[in-house]
């Protein structure tokens, strides 16, 4: 269907061919460091989330990015839950640590709620946006906004401890609540939201860096438009990265800007090429260093236990080979 009724191949592939790579590069770059800052927000959140001792942003990182390859290469959000479980196994109490891991997650995603609410309003603004696009955002921020006053009573109201004869559900949702503790401190939660909005300014900066990388020469305001449609076109994964829906919801708005949409197909080929290769090698790097696989990660969300344990037997093994 993609070749069928997709773009102008012969446009797309002519595109290509006139690439500037050293843009590539600093897109890429850019796409880094965006990472690194959104792990600064996550690890700013579980400093909050858990009791000394606590891990190193390194180790923060490494799960981080493990999650980006998860979300990449599987439908359905699974690297949420596969950063939690890479980073639960380096903890002493993982029981506890799972809940209020999971509870850090869903905090670092609320801080997505400020920065994404300033870059919508920059863009209708400045450039506009598809009316499909307002519809879909409009319904995505007000379900979001609902959840971010949630999560804030909710941290408000955890308790200190946990009470072991409590259900292991019930307990788990305790702990995520514990979790979400940086919601009602102030100085971390300021810290933290500076860390995710760096990380937004970062990808669009990228995405721009990309733009020009493929001789589209735009104003900023349209890279945040792309930017803001690329986040619209994969809120819900229906298949990995939506590849054939997110080219088209870039491309085709694009064509108001005077860029053929052959081209707009052709640049959203690379600038999806460009995040994936971010999340995808520096995932596979440090889900080697984490001696887990493919499909283990595939496995977490329904089987985390039986997954820690594979990955224990395996560091076991290499520890083994090793000595």
């Amino acid at each position: 269907m993609i070749w069928w009724r997709g773009p102008n191949w012969h446009t797309v592939g002519h595109a290509f061919t006139r690439v500037q790579w050293e843009w590539v590069v600093a897109a890429i770059g850019l796409n880094l460091l965006s990472v690194v800052a959104r792990a600064a927000c996550w690890n700013t959140t579980i400093k909050q989330a858990l009791p000394e001792p606590r891990p190193g942003f390194i180790l923060v990182f490494s799960a981080f990015c493990v999650g980006l390859l998860g979300n990449v290469v599987i439908p359905g959000r699974v690297g949420e839950v596969a950063r939690v479980a890479v980073l639960a196994r380096r903890m002493p109490d993982r029981q506890a640590a799972w809940g209020r891991l999971l509870g850090s997650v869903v905090a670092h995603r609320m801080f997505d709620l400020f920065p994404v609410t300033a870059l919508v309003v920059w863009v209708v603004i400045a450039a506009g946006l598809p009316h499909w696009a307002i519809t879909s955002l409009v319904i995505v921020l007000g379900l979001s906004s609902a959840v971010f006053a949630l999560t804030w009573l909710a941290a408000r109201r955890h308790q200190g401890s946990v009470r072991t004869e409590l259900g292991t559900i019930r307990n788990l949702l305790l702990q995520a609540r514990i979790g979400l503790s940086i919601m009602s401190r102030p100085v971390p939660a300021v810290t933290a939201g500076a860390f995710q909005s760096l990380g937004w300014l970062f990808q669009l900066l990228a995405v721009w860096t990309a733009m020009l990388a493929f001789n589209i020469h735009q104003p900023i305001t349209v890279a945040g438009v792309v930017l803001v449609l690329m986040n619209v076109a994969t809120i819900f994964p229906l298949w990995p990265g939506n590849v054939g829906l997110l080219q088209a919801a870039i491309a085709l708005p694009l064509r108001s800007y005077g860029i053929p949409y052959g081209k707009g197909f052709a640049f959203a080929i690379g600038l999806q090429a460009i995040e994936a290769s971010v999340g995808v090698g520096i995932g596979l790097i440090f889900l080697a260093r984490e001696g887990l696989s493919i499909a283990m990660l595939r496995e977490m969300p329904q089987d985390a236990p039986e997954m820690e344990a594979a990955a224990e037997e395996h560091e076991r093994a290499r520890a083994g080979v090793s000595g």
